[in-house]
């Protein structure tokens, strides 16, 4: 086993707890301004930065896995790149409909 890239019980949780909160504060932005159709840019952006960072940790965790880091350093990696990854991911399609049924709301009332 080599040298661990970080004490895991000091620094294991940062990730994950970070993108549970840009998740939470992202997932409020997306019920407030997808079905408005306001913000699209942003939003999606927003979105696929969090995809990036999720894939990012799940990189780095299978790393420290297949480098035999401690526990606490991989599984601290790779949970949240899991479950980011596999969230965000998900996500993505829906909140592209949404953008979409509220830009066809808004044509079809200027039609009428």
């Amino acid at each position: 086993m080599s040298e661990p890239w970080f004490d895991p019980n000091l620094y294991s949780w940062i990730g994950g707890t970070a993108i549970g909160v840009a998740g939470g504060v992202l997932g409020t932005m997306i019920g407030i301004l997808a079905p408005r159709g306001k913000c699209k840019r942003l939003v999606l952006g927003l979105h696929l930065g969090l995809i990036v960072v999720s894939l990012g940790f799940l990189v780095a965790g299978i790393v420290a896995l297949a480098a035999k880091q401690p526990y606490g350093v991989w599984y601290g990696l790779l949970l949240p790149g899991v479950i980011g990854t596999f969230v965000f991911g998900s996500l993505l399609p829906t909140i592209r409909l949404r953008y979409r049924q509220a830009e066809m709301r808004k044509s079809m009332a200027a039609d009428l």
